[in-house]
């Protein structure tokens, strides 16, 4: 019996080694992939509860409390309130009640304007912070709907902005570094041939200018107030520039915070209108603010148009410094209805230089383009942007300039959308009901 089983157990090992005989290599390695998925999956466990452990708070450690929005709906008893539920309001008619409202009023609005006027850098700061969040908001809302996380879309709006500003830097400094050197090197030899020139001889026997000129460079030299207002003006331009660089960079930030932040901060700013009308306040504002990222972003691609436009002019007629011209183009084509005509001044001043016929063909080209741009390029981009009337758009770009510069042109026709759109939905709409 014992040996009918080992010749049995034998012939099954003998086949079985046949059979993997007869398998071959294919099915061998086919086989090992078994193994070679158990160990990927094994891994991928670990780094999971690797990930697992590191999310988890350190022993000790506190989380940080966040200030968040009570529940839309709260409960009618005050039982589930932290707090309990507020009490019933005084009467508006009482006369505590009205003279102490009045006193916080005038009190509220003296703050307000005192604080206003002592921080009038940094509200412009805020101010264009929001302009730009604004305007990068639909950038980042159309990579969300492509799938890309909001904060990584928010980077890569901002890093693109950045970049822009980066480079509009880096070719201007160069640029006017090389010119001043240019203008030092040259400025002796100027000098000289305008003295060594018949008219500056014929003057000076006039009028002996040579030795009026010398007395009041003695003058100047010796005045320890002049040269002391030489060193001022040189302070004063590094720290003018200290403080430009200081401004973007905190335009910067805050527009990465506010981006970040928009959907919060636009939910506060509905919470804040009573339960009935905030959907009515909700679409209001988000036409507004709609209108104002769209406007934004056409205003932009008008703007980067016309700069390419510019710039293959310049290069083919030869216009000097093309690269750093097309970026101030870019600049002031921000500006509605001027800016592409102060560029074209001012691209036409430079091109003078080169000879008046480069000047002309030029002012020909980008005059021309400005025609087209006006009656064919803007209206199709800008259609979904704002619709403001001529006269308006017009006295809101010399208003808002006065009042904020350009920062106050550039925000000067979305404002005026903003509010007709306001007069026409709130205003209007109600005296058409009585």
């Amino acid at each position: 019996m014992t040996e009918h089983t080992d010749s049995s157990s034998a012939g099954q090992e003998e086949a079985q080694e046949s059979g993997s005989e007869e398998r071959g290599p294919e099915e061998t390695v086919a086989s090992h992939r078994p193994t070679t998925s158990r160990s990927r999956v094994a891994a991928a466990n670990v780094l999971l509860s690797a990930a697992r452990r590191l999310r988890q708070p350190l022993p000790g450690a506190q989380p940080r409390i966040r200030f968040e929005m009570p529940p839309e709906h709260e409960a009618e008893n005050g039982s589930d309130a932290p707090f309990g539920s507020p009490g019933p309001r005084m009467s508006a008619q009482h006369p505590l009640y009205m003279g102490f409202m009045g006193t916080v009023g005038v009190g509220v609005a003296l703050l307000v304007y005192w604080i206003g006027s002592n921080t009038t850098q940094l509200l412009l700061w805020i101010i264009t912070a929001l302009f730009i969040t604004l305007g990068l908001d639909p950038v980042v809302r159309w990579l969300e709907h492509r799938n890309v996380p909001r904060a990584a879309g928010i980077l890569l709006s901002v890093s693109t902005l950045a970049v822009a500003v980066a480079a509009f830097f880096a070719t201007l400094i160069p640029t006017i570094v090389q010119q001043v050197t240019q203008i030092v090197q040259q400025a002796p030899k100027w000098v000289q041939d305008f003295i060594d020139s018949e008219f500056f001889r014929g003057i000076d026997s006039q009028f002996g200018i040579r030795d009026r000129i010398g007395q009041e460079l003695e003058k100047f030299v010796n005045n320890p107030e002049a040269m002391g207002g030489i060193f001022g003006g040189v302070v004063g331009f590094g720290s003018t520039l200290a403080n430009g660089l200081f401004g973007a960079l905190i335009v910067l930030v805050l527009s990465l915070y506010f981006l970040g932040a928009l959907p919060a901060m636009k939910k506060w700013g509905y919470r804040l209108a009573p339960r009935s009308r905030r959907p009515r306040v909700e679409a209001l504002s988000e036409e507004i603010t709609g209108s104002v990222g769209n406007y934004v972003i056409g205003q932009a691609a008008v703007a980067v148009l016309n700069a390419t436009f510019a710039f293959i002019v310049m290069s083919i007629i030869g216009v000097p410094f093309a690269t750093l011209l097309a970026f101030v183009v870019a600049l002031l084509a921000f500006i509605p209805l001027v800016g592409g005509m102060i560029a074209g001044f001012l691209v036409t001043l430079v091109a003078l230089t080169a000879g008046w016929q480069t000047a002309l063909v030029f002012a020909i080209c980008y005059f021309a383009y400005l025609q087209f741009e006006a009656y064919f390029i803007s209206p199709r981009i800008m259609q979904k942007a704002v619709a403001v009337p001529g006269a308006v758009a017009v006295i809101s770009v010399i208003a808002g300039g006065s009042l904020l510069g350009v920062l106050g042109a550039l925000i000067a026709i979305p404002t005026a959308a903003a509010i007709l759109l306001l007069l026409k939905e709130i205003f209007i709409a109600r005296q058409d009901s009585r």
